[in-house]
């Protein structure tokens, strides 16, 4: 005779997808709202009969809505409680931006001490719709903002099973305490906002029946109350008395690849670049031979091809090679000195072709199921036509001349950094214009260089005038910067953003950074995990060769929805400028060439092909809220959980897997490791048969296993939990 350990859901019973297929009546239901430490808040801060405070996610009182992709899940938690020795019951309602119920779901009391109640919500069905697709138009209707609303209720038949459990123990006022019981599920099958079919109406009045006929031994009576169907009736359509309400929760809902996206970067003039035999000239490529990283990328299973800048570079102070000072004859300079006498942010670099060659080569990424992500970086050279249009965009010296960029000691005299103080208005204008100009090219993300150094409201001016005409363009922010501007940015629009997995390399440091980035911090800034860019190139790579980059790839990869590959990773390019964390012979100042040939055989082109298939057929590698670190007992071991349950999968079936990384490059190492089966929905003690999906083998696991991994034969398992 146990009470019913948790609340049920609303009365409406949900199809398989969870939508309510009913509405039901509201008479009892009140408003509860925490209140407001403002004295002037115009926000009803009344209490429901029911408390609700402090629901989570919330960041900022809730000035910026959360953020999920389409088909995500949501956790939702809150704390709710009664006076006195009342039992509470809690339902979280998920409406889209129509106003529509498309979930009700309980809540689970996950801390009984602190009243803490919490329920996984799912944002519409998963997609993998393009902008361009004719598919798209159905997702489109469901992008905005979406609301969950929290209902705190009375349960007085969990209180009166409590009770009435008791007293038929010892023998203390039965029949009070039945008759009482009768009542209630009398009232119960009359409940209009139970929403209960003719059946369960049945199952009910004959337990009412039942537990008030005197004629029968007083065991039974109470057990025609205390039956498995009736705790079923409880859990899916329970009796809610004094409803309270909490004020809605708002989420922004956002198109595929908001979140789960596999990003690939390269420089369209270096893909095709070949050596002339007669003038031993390199000859660069364009939008025509640039087809084949588009292939490569396709091959490799990315979705997203983001290019750095491809405008005309400016020739005044144009860089050399390895950032020197003097560019030789033959340097092409770097892409981000943008601007010359052919044209500015709006004009394609004739070296690489016309704007008609860009939009065929856009045409061609999109018929192999690519985004063109293109880099906006604010910023011009000497020669852009901005510097004679609009002189006061930029800062100028006591002398009056233009100062270029630095960060003393570092000196960029090719780039005159945007001065917003004059005429932000102008430039925010200036900007729309040339990001309406990509757009109409095909262009559907936009990676944002350096966008820390600019005002947040430009950005948020900027990124909310394009969205609202084109909600499906995203934004990546490369901020390498302190975590509240980050976060300041992630606030304002920008989709996904660079962040310091790079530089996280110690079990330690990648405990603490996946518990971060795939925390409720994970509703607000979507991190991308990028083991190298142009910019980057770590001592860990520098040091551990193919199986540090085979190592940072599988973190990468599964430690993030979002994740990244510079170009030239699959070949091991991972020689240092000396001084400097960037490769040398960085291919930001120079023309790279590079044997293709050579990277099946080391073997990181294939990883990043596998590890892309398994993201896509794992739905628990497509969001940022299932991620759970693991106790290993080396301190060059570790291993993480994602678990997504059945409810939340198209087949139907719950989606685990355990992912065991040795982060040592050169030396074995051989670690247990340790969890609850029951934390992933498993039987505590079950045995778990999994399947690894670098390596093909099959191994049982209980919660406490033995791994050994080596650089030279595994660096990691990817382990699928199969079903049982």
């Amino acid at each position: 005779m146990t009470a019913p350990h948790r609340s049920g859901a609303h009365a409406a019973e949900p199809d398989s997808s969870g939508t309510s297929t009913r509405s039901s009546s509201r008479a009892k239901k009140t408003k509860a709202h925490a209140p407001k430490a403002s004295a002037h808040s115009t926000v009803d801060a009344r209490f429901g009969r029911v408390v609700i405070l402090d629901i989570t996610p919330s960041q900022e009182g809730d000035a910026f809505p959360a953020r999920v992709e389409i088909g995500e899940t949501i956790t939702v938690s809150a704390q709710l409680f009664i006076e006195g020795r009342m039992k509470v019951g809690a339902t979280a309602v998920l409406r889209n931006p129509q106003g529509r119920v498309v979930q009700r779901r309980a809540m689970s009391c996950v801390n009984a001490g602190l009243d803490r109640w919490s329920v996984r919500l799912q944002a519409g069905k998963h997609s993998d719709a393009l902008p361009w697709d004719k598919a798209f138009a159905a997702v489109k209707r469901q992008l905005g903002l979406w609301s969950v609303t929290i209902e705190g209720w009375e349960d007085r038949y969990a209180l009166w099973l409590h009770d009435a459990a008791i007293k038929v123990q010892v023998n203390d006022d039965v029949a009070n305490a039945l008759d009482e019981g009768a009542s209630i599920l009398t009232r119960w099958a009359e409940d209009a906002d139970a929403g209960l079919g003719a059946r369960a109406k049945k199952v009910l009045l004959k337990a009412a029946r039942d537990i008030a006929d005197p004629s029968v031994d007083i065991a039974k009576r109470f057990a025609a109350a205390d039956s498995p169907e009736i705790h079923r009736l409880h859990d899916s359509n329970p009796l809610r008395d004094h409803i309270s309400e909490s004020q809605a929760k708002v989420f922004r809902v956002q198109r595929p690849k908001s979140s789960f996206a596999s990003w690939y970067q390269f420089f369209p003039r270096s893909e095709g670049a070949y050596l002339d035999p007669r003038s031993h000239q390199i000859v660069q490529g364009n939008f025509l031979s640039a087809a084949a990283g588009l292939e490569r990328a396709r091959k490799e299973g990315f979705d997203i091809v983001y290019l750095p800048p491809i405008f005309p570079i400016g020739r005044s102070n144009r860089k050399g090679r390895n950032n020197a000072l003097i560019a030789g004859p033959t340097d092409p300079g770097s892409p981000f000195g943008i601007g010359s006498a052919l044209g500015g942010h709006d004009t394609v670099d004739p070296k690489l072709g016309t704007m008609d060659d860009f939009r065929s080569f856009v045409g061609s990424a999109h018929a192999l199921g690519l985004e063109i992500a293109l880099d906006f970086a604010l910023q011009c050279s000497p020669d852009h036509p901005w510097v004679k249009q609009h002189p006061d965009w930029f800062r100028h010296k006591a002398d009056g001349s233009i100062a270029f960029a630095e960060n003393p000691p570092k000196k960029y005299q090719d780039i005159y950094p945007i001065d917003f103080d004059k005429d932000m208005a102008g430039i925010e204008r200036e900007v729309i214009r040339i990001l309406e100009l990509w757009i109409d090219a095909g262009v559907t993300i936009f990676r944002i260089d350096n966008p820390h150094t600019k005002p947040v409201r430009f950005w948020q001016d900027v990124i909310s005038t394009i969205t609202a005409r084109h909600p499906e363009i995203l934004f990546l922010a490369e901020a390498f910067t302190r975590p509240g501007m980050m976060l300041a940015l992630s606030y304002v629009g920008f989709t996904q953003s660079h962040c310091y997995f790079p530089w996280r390399n110690t079990k330690e440091e990648l405990r603490e950074y996946l518990e971060l980035t795939n925390s409720d911090m994970g509703y607000y800034q979507h991190n991308s995990f990028w083991p190298t860019t142009p910019d980057i190139l770590t001592d860990y790579l520098r040091d551990n060769g193919i199986a540090g980059h085979a190592v940072r790839a599988v973190l990468a990869a599964l430690g993030s929805p979002s994740w990244g590959i510079y170009s030239g990773y699959e070949l091991i390019e991972n020689r240092q400028r000396p001084g400097f964390e960037e490769q040398i012979d960085n291919e930001k100042y120079e023309i790279k060439l590079r044997d293709w040939s050579s990277a099946d055989r080391l073997g990181i082109s294939v990883l990043l092909t596998t590890l892309n298939d398994i993201r896509r057929r794992h739905p628990s590698c497509q969001g940022y809220h299932n991620l759970t670190v693991l106790r290993t007992d080396d301190p060059s071991i570790i291993a993480f959980a994602r678990h997504t349950p059945a409810d939340f999968t198209e087949n139907g079936r719950d989606d685990t897997l355990f992912v065991v990384v040795n982060l040592d490059g050169h030396n074995a190492h051989s670690s247990g490791v340790h969890f609850d089966p029951a934390d992933f929905g498993f039987t505590p003690g079950q045995s778990l048969d999994v399947h690894d999906e670098l390596s093909g083998r099959d191994f049982s696991w209980t919660g406490d296993d033995y791994v050994s991994l080596a650089p030279w034969a595994d660096v990691a398992h990817v382990l699928t939990v199969r079903p049982s």
